[in-house]
């Protein structure tokens, strides 16, 4: 059984091997991404069973997305490649910093031929989380009729779901976003979303205000990202504020929200308390930042307990 599935699209990501703007640039490292693949990456390497469905293209940057993530131990049974259909790429742009741009090439993406009778209900009767994000239906429009459905399926089989927002204002206007993404709000069952996000969600953007806001659409489970502020979390009546794990040093910030939820997701299923479910998150987050690449940060759980001092490490 898997604990967590996903449904987004992969891509190859190139990163810069200098800092700053991309057209000075010369030379780039090819590595994975994809919000929804780096939830299930983060999950995996935690110690959950995840697993992803998406299209790939039939090409060589398709089954190399694929090799990899099967190496990271995730289930991609439901990864279906097609033809015609190149698999998307993009290019970063980062800062010294840390922070960055993100230059997508995906018009033609292999998961416009994705279709909700895809969707396999057996899977999901095999599974406890569906996450989401906002990101698949800024893709394309129809996209929203395969996230009904999965909505549906999950419903019928008692999963929990997470979501995250995750507007990229690269994709699709705010008015959109905020047409599109409100309809799911009301069948969440964790909601983990940016301040920022929520703000052109439901014009609030003051994490106590979002909590209010939320609970009223039934929403059991929250945590607001807040970035260099930490986060802020409702659950089973408790509201508490935690604060950001200082990263030795920014270097990449991409990722770093897709392993938050991680996080999140590892903590609620495991049925931590909330403050030691944020405090883990937040903990991920830094790790996250402080590594080049959408992933490479993305720790194992011993990893995690020796930054937070539960182990000792043995380096030498």
């Amino acid at each position: 059984m898997n604990d967590v599935i996903t449904i987004g699209e992969a891509m190859v990501v190139f990163n810069p091997a200098s800092t700053g703007p991309m057209k000075f640039v010369h030379s780039f490292d090819r590595k994975i991404g994809g919000a929804e693949l780096n939830l299930a990456i983060g999950c995996s390497r935690l110690g959950l069973n995840a697993g992803f469905i998406s299209n790939l293209g039939k090409d060589e940057f398709g089954k190399y997305i694929e090799t990899f993530a099967r190496g990271e131990g995730i289930d991609v049974s439901q990864v279906k490649f097609v033809e015609g259909y190149p698999t998307s790429i993009n290019f970063k742009e980062i800062s010294e910093g840390g922070s960055g741009r993100t230059f997508y090439y995906r018009d033609k993406s292999p998961v416009l031929e994705m279709q909700p009778d895809d969707l396999d209900e057996n899977y999901f009767k095999q599974a406890k989380i569906l996450h989401l994000t906002g990101i698949f239906p800024a893709i394309a429009s129809k996209n929203m009729a395969i996230f009904e459905r999965a909505i549906q399926l999950a419903k019928k089989h008692e999963l929990k779901i997470s979501f995250d927002p995750n507007v990229r204002l690269r994709m699709w206007s705010k008015e959109k976003a905020k047409e599109v993404l409100s309809a799911i709000l009301p069948h969440v069952d964790i909601l983990l979303a940016g301040d920022e996000e929520m703000e052109i969600l439901i014009g609030k953007r003051d994490p106590h205000a979002i909590i209010e806001k939320i609970k009223t659409i039934g929403i059991p489970y929250i945590v607001i990202k807040q970035g260099e502020k930490g986060a802020t979390g409702y659950a089973d009546g408790e509201l508490m504020k935690m604060p950001a794990v200082k990263a030795d040093k920014v270097v990449d910030t991409v990722g770093a929200g897709d392993g938050f939820n991680a996080g999140v997701l590892y903590g609620y299923l495991h049925n931590w308390p909330l403050e030691r479910t944020l405090q883990f998150a937040n903990t991920i987050g830094s790790m996250v930042v402080s590594v080049y690449g959408d992933n490479e940060g993305l720790p194992y759980y011993e990893d995690v307990q020796a930054q937070l001092g539960e182990v000792e490490r043995i380096e030498r």
